[in-house]
């Protein structure tokens, strides 16, 4: 008799019901040895996007898509949408304050990425990305060597964890009060230029680990020319040379994350900039031989803004808060377990009810705080509860692919991207480093 086929969907509920750090890397390390032996692998996308610095493609968006909740049933919902588009430019990712605030470490996080690819029978390369890494200003003020190692410690953390894709957010460091652009994006591009040497110091032999940087903090002023220009000329003067820089840059074109929230809870509609993303990209791509722009903060712009991003040939979108709005504001979404989380939310995050928000906007801006806590209970729900939900996703994962152009690319994707198995063993100071292994390719 031959051996019974491993339960992927028990795995991960394992894997995330477990709060022993250790039982849950061993039960990841027992999901990536299975992705490996089904043909997937943890991959990043610096030589892709590299390629389209070269301009030897074009015409479509890579969506980044971060999941909040219920990450395995909607990563298995995006791996179907990928595999009837013939789509491999896309990526999973979470950001720094969302693996606190979600209770999903690296650890849990790729893992259960790479378990739904398994499950859904995807094969070949899976894009993994730490978001918004993002630099405190106000730590980073009072000691800023301290604030440079805890993101460190994150990115050893991540790649360790097959996040072959990290975005350097400094842009938090950048200082308007400085009498020219370069002064003010000084401490920016300082910074990133720091992480992207450590990143090249230990990431995986054999994989270039694709980095971003970022010149405008989301929802304050819209990004210029000057300043791409200003943060990539000291960028490149503090990288050491002989490294390789990043492959595409973020700027800010008038979102924000979540939206701007209305006293009825509802989102207003934001005027986005596409001829200043269009414009950046170009530059980006013209003048420092990167993918293009990112644009960050988009999933609840209106619907008919969505082709534009493929128009004005921006790399990548990020996308986030949209899919929690659909997770919470789903009818199959239980009310008794809504009303919980509400409850819970005006109990322990009272502090955070600003004066003059009514309590839509209080609920709308905190309710993301919940997913931690309540993460197993909503894992738990049952199966056919979360496969209602998955599926409504799934036809907007549907809508975002099709609206971005990301269809049809897989073998454009596989041509550029390296696969290799990438093996972790201790050193005997006790820190985990990464070094390739027998690749199967």
């Amino acid at each position: 008799m031959g051996r019974k086929p491993l339960d992927m969907t028990k795995l991960v509920k394992n894997l995330v019901d477990t709060d022993d750090i250790n039982e849950k890397k061993r039960i990841s390390k027992k999901i990536k040895d299975i992705a490996y032996k089904n043909g997937v692998y943890p991959a990043s996308i610096h030589d892709f996007y590299i390629a389209r610095g070269r301009k030897e493609y074009e015409g479509f968006t890579v969506p980044a898509v971060n999941i909040r909740s219920l990450t395995y049933d909607l990563a298995r919902a995006m791996f179907r949408v990928a595999k009837r588009n013939n789509s491999a430019a896309f990526i999973f990712e979470i950001a720094k304050s969302e693996m606190g605030y979600t209770a999903q470490p690296p650890v849990e996080y790729s893992a259960v990425i790479l378990a739904a690819a398994v499950k859904e029978g995807y094969e070949g390369p899976v894009f993994i990305q730490g978001d918004h890494f993002q630099a405190n200003a106000k730590k980073y003020q009072e000691d800023s060597e301290k604030e440079i190692e805890v993101l460190k410690a994150l990115i050893q953390d991540s790649i360790n964890n097959g996040f072959y894709n990290i975005d350097i957010d400094s842009s938090t460091l950048v200082d308007l009060s400085k009498s020219s652009i370069k002064k003010q994006q000084f401490a920016n591009y300082e910074v990133c230029a720091k992480l992207t040497q450590f990143i090249r110091r230990i990431q995986p032999r054999g994989i270039n680990v694709s980095v971003g940087g970022e010149i405008g903090e989301v929802g304050q002023k819209n990004s210029t020319p000057e300043d791409l220009r200003a943060f990539m000329e000291g960028f490149n003067e503090r990288l050491r040379k002989g490294l390789t820089g990043i492959s595409k840059i973020s700027v800010q074109t008038g979102t924000s994350h979540g939206g701007v929230v209305l006293p009825d809870g509802s989102i207003a509609q934001v005027k986005l900039d596409f001829e200043t993303l269009k414009n950046l990209s170009e530059i980006a791509r013209n003048e420092f031989g990167m993918a293009g722009a990112v644009q960050h903060g988009a999933s609840t712009l209106p619907e008919d803004a969505f082709h534009k991003f493929a128009e004005c040939e921006a790399a990548e979108v990020h996308l986030a808060t949209h899919f929690q709005n659909m997770i919470f504001d789903s009818k199959h979404f239980p009310e008794q377990l809504r009303n919980k989380i509400y409850a819970w939310i005006k109990e322990n995050l009272a502090s955070e009810n600003k004066e003059g928000q009514t309590e839509e906007q209080f609920i709308y801006k905190t309710r993301k705080k919940a997913l931690g806590p309540f993460k197993k209970e909503i894992m738990a729900l049952d199966e056919s509860v979360r496969d209602a939900i998955s599926k409504e996703i799934e036809t907007k994962f549907e809508f975002l692919f099709k609206k971005l152009n990301t269809v049809n690319n897989a073998d454009l994707v596989k041509k550029y991207t390296t696969l290799k198995r990438v093996i972790s063993r201790k050193q005997d100071h006790g820190t985990e480093i990464v070094h390739d292994g027998e690749g199967d390719d």
